[in-house]
C-alpha cells in the first residue's frame, strides 16, 4: 500500500477494512471470534479501543512476529477453544483485506460444508489472469488436492484458471492438530496455512472448494488500485440498498454514501451529494446538488439546498439549509427555522421558526423562537483569548449589519437597528441602536468633486513640464483637433 497506515485500517466507503471482516465473522456466527493483529498491532489495537462498544465480544489476539498464515491462525488456535456452552465443532478463517466479501457467499460456503460432510472447505473463484495467486489443483473427481502458490507452480498449473481465495471451513480437531504439524517453508521462518489441505489429502480427509460466480467480491486489497476498486464497488452495493429502500437518487454514480449512514425512505438526493460517518437522515429529506454532511442528524422533510456544508450538527424536522450555508459541530436547528445563503453557525442553537436568511456568522449562540437576524450580522465570540456566549431570546428582529459583542444577552421582543454594534444587553422590548447620528451638509459633494477634478488637473500639468513625451502628445492631439 506504500503507507504508514496498517493496511487494514485503510477505508472503504468510510469503514476501516478490518471492520468489515469483524462485521462478516459476527453475522454468520455467533461464536468466539478471535482477531489476530501483527503489523502495526498499536494502531489497530487503538481503533479497535475506539469502537470497544461493538467489538466487546470480540477477542484481539497479537501475533508479535509475522511468521505467515499459518503462523497467524496458530496464535489465535487457543483461545478458539474456550468455551463453557459446547465444544467447538468448526473454525472459519476470514482476511482481513477481502472488505467486499458478503454474507450469501459464506452462509452459501458454510451450507456447502456441511452437505459435503468435508473436513476443509476453501472458497475458491476463477481469474481471466489469475497471475500472482495461489492456484486450485483438483483430482479427476473434482476433490481439491493441493494450492500451489504462483511461484512455485509448474507451466501446466500456471493454465489453472480457479484461485485460492484464503477464507476457509476447517474442522477444529484436525485443524488443531494440522496446526501442530505445520513446518516452516522458507528462509524466513514462515508457516503456510495453505499446507494443511496437504496434510488433510493425505490423511484421507475430504476436501472441498465453493467458487463464488462474483470474482470481485473475493479481492484481497494490495494496492491503492485494488481500494479504488473495492470503494467504487462497495459505493454501488450501498446506494443499490437506500434506493431498494425507498430513497430516490438523481444520478447514483454521482452520490458518494458511507456504509454507517441511514436515510429514511422517500428522501430524494441530487447529484454530488455525499453523505459521510454517523449520518442519520430521516423521511422525505431533499438534499440538492453538491452539499457534504458528515456525523449529521436531520429530522423529517428537511431541505438542504445546493453546496451546503453540515458536519455534527442536528437539524430537527422542516427546517431549510442554504444554499451555500455551512453548519460547523454543535449546531442546532429547531423545527421549521431557516439557514440561508452564505450563513455559517458553529456551536449555536437556532429557535423554532428563527431565521438567519443571509450572509452571517453566528457562533457559540443560543437564539430563541421567532427570530430574524438579518443581513450580515456577526457574534463577535472570540476576544483572542477565550470564546464568549450570545443569547437572543424569543421574538427579537435584528436588523441589517449588526455586531454583537459577546458575552451579550438580547431581552425578548428587542429590535436592534440596523449598523448597530451592540456592547452591552439590550433589555426586553427595548430599541438597541448604537452609531454615529447622521448628518447632511448641503452641496459639500459638488464642492468635493470641484476640488478634486482641480487637483487632477494640476497634476497632470506639472507631469507634463517634466516630460517632453507628454508636450509632444499634446502638440499631436491639437494638430488633429485644429485639422
Amino acid at each position: 500500500m506504500k503507507s504508514g497506515l496498517p493496511k487494514v485500517l485503510h477505508q472503504v466507503a468510510g469503514r476501516p477494512m478490518v471492520w468489515y471482516a469483524a462485521a462478516l465473522a459476527r453475522k454468520v456466527s455467533d461464536g468466539i471470534v478471535a482477531m489476530v493483529v501483527g503489523h502495526g498491532a498499536d494502531k489497530v489495537k487503538a481503533y479497535l479501543n475506539e469502537e470497544k462498544e461493538q467489538w466487546e465480544p470480540f477477542l484481539v489476539v497479537d501475533q508479535a512476529q509475522q511468521l505467515g498464515t499459518g503462523h497467524a491462525v496458530l496464535q489465535a488456535f487457543p483461545v478458539l477453544s474456550r468455551t463453557q456452552d459446547e465444544p467447538v465443532c468448526q473454525v472459519l478463517i476470514l482476511n482481513g483485506d477481502t472488505p467486499l466479501l458478503t454474507e450469501e457467499t459464506l452462509t452459501a460456503l458454510l451450507a456447502y460444508h456441511q452437505r459435503e460432510s468435508a473436513t476443509l472447505t476453501l472458497l475458491t473463484t476463477e481469474l481471466t489472469d489469475p497471475s500472482g495467486y495461489g492456484r486450485v489443483v483438483r483430482g479427476s473427481l473434482g476433490e481439491v488436492l493441493r494450492v500451489v502458490e504462483d511461484r512455485d507452480a509448474s507451466v501446466e498449473e500456471k493454465t489453472i484458471r480457479e484461485i485460492n481465495v484464503g477464507t476457509y471451513v476447517v474442522d477444529h480437531e484436525f485443524l488443531g492438530q494440522a496446526l501442530a504439524e505445520l513446518q516452516p517453508q522458507n528462509a524466513q521462518g514462515e508457516y503456510y496455512l495453505t499446507d494443511i489441505i496437504e496434510q488433510a489429502v493425505k490423511q484421507g480427509k475430504k476436501v472441498v472448494g465453493w467458487a463464488t460466480p462474483d470474482f470481485q467480491e473475493t479481492t484481497g486489497i494490495n494496492t491503492r488500485v485494488h481500494l479504488a476498486m473495492a470503494e467504487k464497488v462497495m459505493r454501488r452495493r450501498i446506494n443499490e440498498r437506500h434506493l431498494l429502500a425507498g430513497v430516490t437518487m438523481m444520478d447514483p454514480d454521482r452520490i458518494l454514501i458511507d456504509e454507517s449512514v441511514v436515510i429514511g425512505r422517500d428522501t430524494v438526493l441530487y447529484p454530488g451529494v455525499i453523505l459521510e460517518g454517523r449520518t442519520h437522515i430521516g423521511d422525505s429529506c431533499v438534499i440538492q446538488a453538491n452539499s457534504h454532511m458528515k456525523d449529521t442528524v436531520l429530522g423529517r422533510a428537511v431541505v438542504v439546498q445546493d453546496a451546503c456544508v453540515l458536519q455534527g450538527a442536528l437539524v430537527e424536522d422542516e427546517a431549510v439549509i442554504g444554499p451555500f450555508a455551512h453548519l460547523r459541530p454543535g449546531s442546532r436547528l429547531h423545527k421549521k427555522s431557516k439557514v440561508g445563503n452564505f450563513v455559517e453557525l458553529k456551536q449555536t442553537e437556532l429557535g423554532e421558526g428563527s431565521k438567519v436568511n443571509h450572509l452571517s456568522y453566528i457562533g457559540d449562540a443560543v437564539i430563541g423562537q421567532k427570530v430574524n437576524v438579518g443581513a450580515g450580522t456577526i457574534t463577535c465570540n472570540y476576544d483572542g483569548f477565550q470564546k464568549a456566549r450570545t443569547i437572543i431570546e424569543d421574538e427579537v428582529f435584528i436588523g441589517s449589519d449588526v455586531q454583537l459583542i459577546a458575552p451579550v444577552t438580547i431581552g425578548k421582543g428587542a429590535l436592534v437597528a440596523a449598523g448597530t454594534t451592540v456592547t452591552k444587553d439590550i433589555p426586553p422590548n427595548a430599541l438597541g441602536i448604537a452609531r454615529v447620528q447622521q448628518m447632511n451638509r448641503e452641496g459639500t459633494a459638488a464642492k468635493r468633486r470641484a476640488l478634486l477634478q482641480a487637483r487632477k488637473t494640476a497634476e497632470q500639468g506639472a507631469r507634463s513640464s517634466r516630460d517632453p513625451r507628454e508636450s509632444s502628445k499634446k502638440s499631436a492631439n491639437e494638430i488633429r483637433q485644429s485639422s
